[in-house]
């Protein structure tokens, strides 16, 4: 049927990486290309045990509808942990559960933009922001990162020139840099918004994945009136459970609410009974000290097999945290071709295009270190470097 679709869907990406799982579903290939996190370290046993308790104990309550808010200990959870360790002063009531964050920047997106409006967003950004954004815009102006964050005079203009209602940032071990904002950096973005009528999105699924260094100052600290935080169970618990959240100016959170309840009334309330009796009856800390543990042995497996193996004009991030460094080739390569000669050779990763608005055969891509052990890594490295010998030749 022709010209039945919305007009909205025109500018919508589809998922790269989704694509790419498609390509490399082959057990002969290691993928370096996804962005899940371990499943060999999901609580299974500690999430079964909590579920059955829930079950037998409060079983109809459970299957029962719920508020939109979400439940309220499970949000109590939250805020007093971010008091624990941010020293935010948050409350049950600043809290929203939603499915996971990439709900959270639907309603957003919804909430605050036009068609015609102004997103501000990093370079290289988070594809699934990107794709959940474009269905409200397609008015996307980047700002470069670099080590230290985002380039502070190209802020400055896209704020002074294009007014953007929302400026989108996951500060914390970039996905897909790895690239972690300094306390400096972020000093300056905030007494830059705070002269601009903007919305900072501060996305922090990775925040608590610090395997080396010290915990950076939350945007919600330095302009908390400004600020929407995000966050999400999936990395530190599972994703199985599609739970997150969203910390927001009660102004903001009662219009999520009313977005919300137009999308799905509440989130799944029987993922989030079950969440916070698994947080009421184990130690979360201990759990993430054994992902950071795992996390930081296999990124010091990888930077270690890239130093070894790699040409000496590729650079590199070294993350503090989280699943993903940045490659960037030398200038005459193209990521997607890359990508075709690794599939070749059994390895994959993801090309950085989706990572960009308009830009096309960049020479830049993204590895996950998350999934594959130390020896599947340098063998994925040996590879990987293989192929790129083959473009530079």
């Amino acid at each position: 049927m022709e010209n039945i679709y919305a007009n909205r869907m025109k500018n919508v990406p589809r998922s790269f990486i989704r694509e790419i799982l498609k390509v490399v579903d082959d057990p002969e290939i290691i993928s370096f290309a996804g962005g899940l996190p371990n499943a060999d370290l999901f609580p299974v046993e500690e999430i079964k045990n909590a579920a059955v308790s829930q079950f037998d104990n409060h079983g109809k309550e459970i299957l029962q509808y719920s508020t939109t808010e979400g439940y309220p200990p499970l949000r109590e959870f939250i805020a007093n942990r971010y008091h624990e360790k941010k020293g935010l002063n948050i409350t049950k009531d600043d809290v929203l559960i939603t499915h996971g964050s990439q709900q959270a920047l639907d309603l957003l997106g919804k909430l605050f933009l036009n068609e015609d409006d102004f997103i501000a967003i990093e370079e290289p950004g988070y594809l699934g922001a990107i794709q959940a954004l474009a269905v409200y815009t397609k008015n996307f102006k980047t700002v470069k990162l670099s080590q230290e964050g985002l380039d502070l005079e190209e802020l400055e203009d896209v704020l002074e020139e294009f007014s953007p209602k929302l400026l989108y940032t996951v500060p914390n071990f970039q996905n897909p840099s790895g690239i972690t904002y300094t306390n400096k950096n972020r000093e300056k973005i905030a007494d830059l918004l705070k002269k601009h009528n903007i919305y900072l999105i501060e996305d922090d699924p990775y925040g608590e994945l610090r395997f080396e260094g010290e915990d950076s100052v939350s945007f919600k600290k330095l302009i908390p009136e400004q600020t929407i935080l995000l966050g999400s169970f999936s990395k530190i618990v599972a994703p199985g459970f599609r739970l997150g959240w969203v910390v927001a100016p009660k102004d903001v959170l009662e219009n999520l609410v009313t977005a919300k309840q137009g999308a799905d009334l509440h989130s799944n309330y029987v993922g989030q009974r079950i969440l916070y009796q698994f947080l009421k009856e184990n130690d979360l800390d201990k759990h993430i000290m054994n992902i950071k543990m795992r996390y930081g042995t296999q990124k010091n497996a990888m930077i270690k097999s890239i130093k070894k193996y790699f040409p000496k004009n590729v650079e590199y991030t070294d993350p503090q945290g989280g699943m993903f460094l940045w490659i960037t080739l030398p200038n005459n390569i193209s990521a997607l071709k890359l990508f075709e000669k690794a599939i070749e050779k059994k390895v994959a990763f993801v090309p950085g295009d989706p990572f960009y608005i308009d830009k096309n055969n960049v020479n830049t891509l993204r590895l996950n270190y998350s999934c594959a052990n130390e020896k599947s890594i340098e063998e994925g490295i040996k590879r990987l470097t293989s192929a790129i010998h083959e473009l530079v030749i």
